[in-house]
């Protein structure tokens, strides 16, 4: 099998949770031992990558300008040993080295004397063979490839604990934001009741963008791709998978329960119009892509989804501008945390990668390796069904007498009660704006489909749940 070259910004991170831990991978010493003058030049530990497109191209630019800092760091220099790309003669972003570039990956990462692969071609193959070929060969891994662990994460790690070497990948959330280490490490000895968050700055690019301007979804989408912020097939963003692979991984991290991409809820924003951004702006609410990730009220399961909100204009990630992230944090003990920053980018992305290469590096110099992934507490996802929230419904309806009693009536039938209704227009362009309480998603869409029968409703204009009044 041969690479491919990474298709946009990925992410990577530690992939390490409290656990006991197992002897030292294969290699972990050996040449790397300690020397008895701490003055003496250490071998250099030497690093695969596999990929170098935007943020392939970054990690080669940063390991060159920060060779002398990040040796200091880590005890060693690093080596960059190789580079498999699918194309020799393709133009790259900065200075690489063309004797590096292979398009052999399987046997870059075989070779006996690399200790660390690094991971940035994106998708699911050959990106898991190389990496488990690697792990096999007792080579640790930094990847960015969030695809790959929302789709099939238990067997990386799986694959890590056997050959004792480690598997981080923080980048593989929010870029440059420090997200996942302190999810599996700083509060580890704390009890997480949610992650809230925008972890899709293209989204975000162009909801900010209807909301600010009044713009079409079409023309933000255009403005985004001109920019770079979107790709030319934007699916990946507009559709919400990749807002779903990362609530996976952070689902996975701040519940230690095994959760994939397929168990995420997943909507995009493509349906948005601009007459829904100017209804939210009017009820003082912004419309934002949020990955939600929470446990239910008994603690027994979790719901994990991704679907446009309205949140309110006083929220803290309603000022999100842009394309940049922010994720809440809720635990028991230490409260609300924000994390915010840019959360895609060549530069960004590479930065947490060689976050997490530093702390490989080390833990190599140690002969050890950080802890596994927790699943300990393996709690189920529960269906979207069993989702409690609150939600805004505009529909078109007849303008005459007993219009509103029946639409209530219908909202009363399913235990779904109304917080607030407003009525726009008349005569054939009449549209009823109603604000429910907190309701289960099963019994708000039992309501719509009683709704859509009623001759006096000529349609259901929009649905949308409403997010972040219980938090400051």
């Amino acid at each position: 099998m041969k690479p491919v070259e990474p298709e946009g910004p990925q992410g990577s991170g530690a992939a390490a949770t409290p656990g006991a831990e197992v002897p030292a991978a294969p290699g972990a010493r050996g040449r790397h031992e300690r020397p008895g003058d701490p003055g003496e030049p250490r071998t250099p530990l030497k690093v695969a990558l596999l990929g170098c497109g935007v943020v392939g191209s970054q990690v080669v630019r940063l390991m060159h300008e920060q060779a002398d800092d990040l040796a200091a760091r880590i005890g060693a220099p690093l080596e960059l040993a190789g580079v498999a790309v699918r194309r020799l003669a393709r133009k790259r972003d900065g200075d690489v080295d063309p004797t590096l570039l292979t398009t052999d990956a399987e046997t870059l990462v075989a070779r006996d004397d690399i200790d660390i692969v690094v991971e940035v071609i994106g998708g699911i193959e050959p990106a898991r063979s190389l990496m488990l070929a690697a792990m096999s060969g007792g080579k640790s891994i930094v990847t960015a490839n969030k695809a790959l662990l929302a789709e099939d994460g238990a067997t990386l790690h799986g694959a890590a604990g056997r050959h004792g070497v480690d598997l981080y990948y923080e980048a593989s959330v929010a870029g440059a934001i420090p997200l996942l280490r302190p999810l599996r490490e700083s509060m580890a000895g704390d009890h997480v009741r949610r992650v809230l968050g925008i972890v899709n700055g293209t989204t975000n690019y162009i909801l900010d963008k209807m909301d600010s301007t009044g713009a079409s979804f079409s023309d933000a989408l255009d403005e985004a791709q001109s920019l770079g912020y979107a790709e030319a097939d934007p699916t990946a963003d507009v559709e919400g998978f990749d807002a779903a692979a990362k609530a996976a991984i952070l689902a996975e991290l701040a519940f230690h329960s095994r959760v994939t991409a397929a168990d995420v809820h997943r909507e995009g924003i493509t349906e948005i119009t601009a007459t829904d951004v100017a209804s939210a702006k009017a009820m003082g609410y912004v419309i934002k892509l949020l990955a939600i990730c929470a446990r239910s009220d008994d603690g027994r399961s979790v719901g994990v989804r991704v679907h446009p909100a309205m949140i309110p204009r006083s929220h803290p990630l309603a000022g999100v501008r842009e394309a940049y992230n922010a994720v809440f944090v809720e635990a028991r003990s230490a409260g609300q945390l924000m994390f915010y920053g840019k959360g895609a980018g060549g530069a960004p992305t590479a930065s947490a990668v060689l976050g997490d290469l530093v702390a490989v590096a080390r833990n190599r110099l140690a002969g050890t390796h950080g802890p596994q992934a927790s699943t300990y507490a393996d709690l189920p996802v529960h269906p979207m069904g069993e989702t409690v929230t609150r939600y805004h419904v505009s529909l078109d309806v007849a303008d005459k007498p007993g219009v509103l009693a029946t639409v209530a009536d219908m909202f009363a039938k399913h235990d779904v009660s109304i917080q607030t209704v407003r009525q726009e227009g008349h005569g054939d362009d009449a549209q009823l704006v109603l604000v429910t309480h907190r309701a289960s998603d099963a019994a708000l869409s039992a309501t719509i489909d009683g709704l859509r029968e009623l001759d006096i409703v000529r349609g259901v204009t929009s649905v949308m749940r409403v997010e972040g009044d219980d938090t400051p």
